[in-house]
């Protein structure tokens, strides 16, 4: 069974053969350090396992098989950020455990993962406590060979790890003290990094992302290549049920395919509409139970704001009842998505799109020109959507063409973002202003849902014979809502749209 800690840590290498005879320095004294103990010596036998070409390597991910030590076993390190890596464990087995393999399977699909590399190392452990006895951290000094077919390599490594909760400001204490001892920050993100490195390995490989240098296609290429990256690295994150990983990774699908739509001048639209449609569904798919949350939290936020003498028959059961029965069983359908092989294809595509683009005219032109005129042509298109929508009666129709124009205001928010790279300011102050107009939309289509759940919620009260009283005040105070918003849309949309904000693009 998998489990997951959170490494903070930095590694260390001498710098000069004179301070490695020397040694680690005592660093006793050293911020909280009061005593550091000598926890004696293991010998550590590693195999770290990659697709060929070193898929998991190209994002920073490292697959191991260790034996010796405390925590023998299979480890699948992710990084989180520089020097912060969070490590799930699983039991030692003679092939890769399935909950591993789960969490990779986004970037080995169907490669095989084999032994790349072998490090054997003989670490010495020594424990930095405080005044109490507490432990601070855990210092290592690990004398490494590392073996990649015939190929060997050997060196020596310090880290030091920190302790669960302890600031990591002490490690920004430890390095002023080793670098006056003759250690320095390893270039190296890792042993494997180093391991490959120093053993002539080829370089990870990554899907293409180049395109002629300074053009277009370049600039819309990368930014592409940018969110297929999120996509695949928030799969784990998906899968070990993260905050926020189901709405960061739906952000990628939806950034992706609004791309493909705003720079179809630039990629050929029958190559990318296809894969815009797979990644709709795998949006609509991961969506299911955080629109559901999103809806829930909303009426719980209503009947919390709703005076008590208006709140007639077993509302709060009801809502309960309501969201039991409406809630699938997500959580297992994301999962069953992201094992699918349609999921698999869609990401094949993308890299396919990616190694080889299929580029049109306007990407071998400068990128001014080309990101402008998207840019303007997505703010036309919310412009006729909200003047549409804003001549309708209110009513399902409105609503129906307000929900459009939100739909054009994220995708209007996405263009300039994109292309803030090369436009600069003008791009970013779009941005930041057509997102408040897209969180009014938004509201507004939210309060559209709300509504439609409580009329049905209404229905199932008096059809179990309560009183359904209640939820037709709160259908009332959405319909206000929706009319406030309404109201102030053609303010904000206003000041989103000004003169003077569109010349300057």
């Amino acid at each position: 069974m998998a489990d997951t800690k959170r490494e903070i840590e930095r590694k260390f290498e001498f710098t000069k053969a004179k301070a490695a005879r020397r040694g680690v320095p005592d660093l006793t004294g050293t911020a909280g350090i009061a005593a550091v103990s000598d926890q004696g010596t293991v010998d550590l036998d590693a195999v770290y396992y990659d697709t060929p070409d070193q898929r998991l390597a190209a994002d920073g991910l490292t697959l191991r098989r260790r034996t010796g030590g405390a925590d023998a076993g299979w480890h699948l390190k992710l990084p989180v950020s520089p020097g912060v890596r969070d490590e799930v464990g699983a039991d030692l087995s003679d092939t890769v455990p399935p909950a591993l393999a789960a969490l990779v399977r986004s970037r080995v699909r169907g490669a095989a993962l084999q032994p790349q590399v072998r490090l054997v190392s003989s670490r010495r452990v020594s424990h930095l406590l405080d005044a109490d006895g507490a432990l601070l951290a855990e210092l290592s000094t690990d004398e490494v060979l590392a073996e990649r077919g015939d190929a060997t390599a050997g060196w020596t490594e310090v880290e030091v790890e920190l302790a669960d909760g302890i600031d990591p400001g002490l490690l920004d204490d430890v390095e002023k003290a080793f670098r006056a001892s003759g250690l320095r920050v390893s270039d190296a993100p890792s042993k494997l990094a180093r391991a490959l490195a120093e053993t002539s390995a080829e370089p990870p490989a990554r899907p293409g992302t180049d395109g002629p240098g300074g053009t277009a296609g370049a600039h819309v290429l990368a930014y592409l290549g940018a969110q297929r990256a999120a996509l695949v690295a928030q799969d784990p994150a998906v899968r070990r049920d993260l905050p926020d990983a189901v709405h960061q990774m739906r952000v990628a699908t939806r950034r992706l395919r609004s791309a493909f739509k705003t720079y179809r001048a630039v990629l050929d639209r029958a190559v990318t509409d296809p894969i815009g449609e797979e990644l709709r569904w795998l949006a609509g798919e991961l969506g299911v139970d955080r629109d559901q949350e999103v809806l829930l939290e909303r009426l719980r936020t209503r009947l919390g704001e709703t005076d008590r003498t208006l709140l007639m028959g077993p509302v709060r059961s009801r809502l309960r009842t309501w969201n039991t029965a409406r809630r699938s069983r997500s959580r297992r359908r994301a999962l069953a998505v992201l094992d699918g092989e349609r999921y698999v294809a869609l990401l094949d595509s993308l890299d396919a799109l990616l190694a080889d683009p299929p580029l049109r005219k306007a990407a071998a032109r400068p990128p001014q020109k080309v990101l402008r005129k998207a840019v303007l042509r997505d703010y036309a298109r919310l412009a006729s959507r909200i003047d549409g929508a804003l001549v309708l009666d209110p009513g399902h129709e409105r609503d129906l063409a307000l929900h459009e124009a939100r739909k054009a205001a994220k995708r209007l928010r996405y263009a300039a973002e994109s292309a803030e790279p090369v436009l600069g300011k003008p791009a970013k102050r779009l941005a930041k202003a057509v997102k408040k107009v897209q969180s009014l939309l938004g509201d507004h289509q939210d309060s559209v849902v709300a509504r439609g759940a409580l009329r049905g919620i209404a229905v199932q009260a008096a059809d179990a014979g309560e009183a359904s009283f209640t939820w037709g005040v709160l259908l009332a105070r959405e319909e206000a809502l929706a009319d406030r918003y309404e109201r102030e849309l053609p303010a904000v949309w206003a000041k989103a749209s000004g003169p003077a904000l569109r010349a300057a693009l």
